[in-house]
C-alpha cells in the first residue's frame, strides 16, 4: 500500500486509511525483533509506557492527542509482500541478507494481537504520566515504538500549542493557518487535526476539512487587491463573487485607505442584502490598527464586523496584544502553530515497564540514568486523578501490579522528599481506559467535535495559575508510594548487580 497523502486524497482519503505503512519505523525495530525471533523471545508477554520527560513551552499542561491515528495505524498493521521484498534486499555490512526468509515468513503472518490502555484524546496531561499502555507479545511492542511516538508526540505537541493560543485569545475564535508553512502534507493534516482539538474553531485546510470534518474558513491573499487596476475594484469584484462572506484583507497597499475601501464596499453590499463580514489585518501595529479600525466601521454603522488578525501570531504576541487593547475579534494563527514553533519535538519516549515468560511471574524493568528525571518508570502503570470541591488536585502513577493502591500519598518525581497526601474525601479516576484487547477495538472513537469540547471541559477544571503562559503553578503529579518503594529497591538492586 503506498503511503501518499495526495494520492491517497485522490481515492476519496478518509480519516480511516490515513495510517497503514507497517514499515513507518525505525531500522532497529526490526532488527530487535528478528534478535528476538532468533532467541524464541517472541511471544514472551511484554508492557511498554509510551510518556513525555518535561512539559512542553516552558508550560504547565499538555493535552493528549493522536489516539484516533494510533488506532488507525494499528488496525492496518500488516507486513505486506512489497514490504517484505523490501525487507529481503536489505544487506548487511558483510554483504549477507539483514534477515532470514524464515523471519520475512513470520512477519508476513503477524497480526496485531495487543492490549493497548490510553488516556483518551482532549485529556490534559502531564511529565511522566503514560499517555499509552501497550501490553502483549514483546516483538509486537517493539515494532509498535517509533510510529506511535511518531504520532502522539507531534499530536499532543501540536493540541497544547492550540489550547496555548487559545487561552491566551480569552474567549476570542482562532482560526489555524498554517498549511502553507506546515512540515509536508501529513504534517499539515495532523496538525490541522491537532490544533481544532486544543482549541481552535476552524482551518484553512480544505482537505482536513473533508477528511475530519473541521469547519474551513478563508479570506483572499495580497495578489487578489494587486490583480486589479485599485484595491476599491478589488473589493468590490470579491464582494460581487462572494457576497455572502466577505472579509477583506486592508493592508496590501495602505491599511487605514484599505478599511475606508471595505466600508464603501460595505454599503453596496447592503443593498443586496448582505453585509461586511470583516476585515483582515495582516502587518503593522496591530493594536494600533485594530483601534483606528474599530472607530472606523463603528462610525459608519459596521458594529458587528468583525477585525480580523493574522502575522506570525503565538500565544506571548496574543497575550500581549490584549494586554494594550487591541480590539481584535478573531484571529488567524499559521506558521508558529502548525510548526510548534519554540518547540519541535515534544521528546516522548517508550520504554519497558514488565516482561515475563509464558504464565511466569512479571518481572519489573527499568532504565537507569545519571539523572533522576531519566529513570523510567517500572510495573504496569495507571493514573489516577484526584479532584476536590473546585478543581483537580493531583495525579497518581500506580503499578496495576500492585493492585489497587490503599494509600492516597504520592512522592514527587523530581525531588521525592516532597510528599503530598491526597484527602480522602476528594473523588477520583483512573485515565487509562481500554483501546484494544486481543488485537480487538473495544474503545468507541468520539467525534473531533467531542474531543475538542472535552479538552475545553479538562482545562477549565484546572486552577488557573497552571495554565499561566509564564512561570505556572507545577500541578502535583507522582508516584503511589507503594510504587515509589518497589522503584528505590529496584534501583538499588540493579545498581548492586552492575556494581
Amino acid at each position: 500500500m503506498r503511503f501518499g497523502l495526495f494520492e491517497k486524497a485522490t481515492q476519496r482519503m478518509t480519516e480511516k486509511d490515513r495510517f497503514a505503512p507497517t514499515l513507518l519505523t525505525d531500522l532497529y525495530q526490526l532488527t530487535m525483533a528478528y534478535g528476538y525471533w532468533k532467541k524464541q523471545m517472541m511471544e514472551h508477554e511484554a508492557i511498554f509506557h509510551l510518556s513525555f520527560r518535561q512539559q512542553p513551552f516552558h508550560g504547565g499542561y499538555a493535552i493528549m492527542c493522536g489516539l484516533s491515528d494510533v488506532i488507525d495505524y494499528l488496525q492496518n498493521f500488516e507486513f505486506q509482500r512489497d514490504d517484505l521484498a523490501y525487507l529481503a534486499e536489505l544487506r548487511g555490512k558483510d554483504g549477507l541478507p539483514l534477515f532470514e526468509a524464515k523471519f520475512l515468513d513470520y512477519l508476513h503472518a503477524l497480526r496485531f494481537t495487543c492490549n493497548i490502555d490510553a488516556i483518551p484524546e482532549g485529556n490534559v496531561v502531564f511529565p511522566h504520566e503514560p499517555l499509552l499502555r501497550v501490553s502483549g507479545s514483546l516483538l509486537q511492542g517493539q515494532l509498535f515504538e517509533t510510529a506511535l511516538l511518531n504520532i502522539i508526540n507531534f499530536q499532543t505537541l501540536i493540541a497544547t500549542k492550540s489550547a496555548r493560543i487559545c487561552l491566551a485569545a480569552k474567549g476570542n475564535p482562532v482560526m489555524e493557518f498554517g498549511l502553507r508553512r506546515a512540515q509536508g502534507s501529513d504534517g499539515a493534516l495532523a496538525a490541522s487535526r491537532a490544533a481544532y482539538i486544543g482549541g481552535c474553531f476552524a482551518t484553512s485546510n480544505v482537505l482536513a476539512g473533508k477528511v475530519f470534518g473541521i469547519p474551513v474558513r478563508g479570506t483572499h491573499a495580497h495578489s487578489w487587491v494587486m490583480a486589479f487596476p485599485t484595491e476599491y475594484e478589488a473589493f468590490e469584484a470579491y464582494a460581487e463573487s462572494m457576497p455572502g462572506d466577505c472579509v477583506f484583507l486592508v493592508d496590501t497597499y495602505d491599511t487605514i485607505e484599505g478599511i475606508r475601501h471595505a466600508v464603501q464596499v460595505g454599503h453596496h453590499l447592503r443593498l443586496v442584502g448582505k453585509e461586511l463580514a470583516g476585515i483582515r489585518l495582516d502587518s503593522g501595529d496591530l493594536t494600533f490598527l485594530s483601534i483606528v479600525a474599530r472607530d472606523i466601521l463603528d462610525h459608519a454603522g459596521f458594529k458587528t464586523t468583525r477585525i480580523v488578525a493574522s502575522n506570525d501570531l503565538d500565544e506571548h504576541v496574543i497575550a500581549s496584544l490584549k494586554e494594550q487593547g487591541a480590539l481584535i475579534d478573531l484571529w488567524g494563527v499559521g506558521t508558529k502553530l502548525v510548526t510548534a514553533y519554540d518547540q519541535p519535538a515534544l521528546g516522548g519516549v517508550y520504554k519497558l515497564g514488565a516482561i515475563r515468560s509464558g504464565n511466569g511471574p512479571w518481572q519489573r524493568k527499568l532504565k537507569l540514568s545519571e539523572q533522576a528525571v531519566k529513570v523510567s518508570n517500572p510495573g504496569s502503570l495507571q493514573v489516577r486523578r484526584f479532584e476536590d470541591e473546585k478543581a483537580y488536585a493531583g495525579d497518581m502513577i500506580y503499578d496495576e501490579l500492585n493492585g489497587v493502591p490503599a494509600g492516597r500519598t504520592i512522592v514527587d518525581l523530581a525531588d521525592v522528599t516532597i510528599k503530598k497526601k491526597i484527602p480522602g474525601a476528594a473523588r477520583y479516576r483512573d485515565l487509562l481506559v481500554p483501546i484494544f484487547r486481543r488485537g480487538n477495538l473495544v474503545y468507541e472513537r468520539p467525534s473531533i467535535h467531542r474531543l475538542r469540547d472535552l479538552a475545553q471541559s479538562e482545562l477549565g477544571r484546572f486552577y488557573a495559575g497552571v495554565k499561566r503562559l509564564l512561570n505556572p503553578h507545577l500541578y502535583p503529579v507522582g508516584l503511589d508510594l507503594d510504587l515509589y518503594q518497589i522503584k528505590s529497591r529496584l534501583i538499588q538492586e540493579t545498581r548492586d548487580s552492575i556494581g
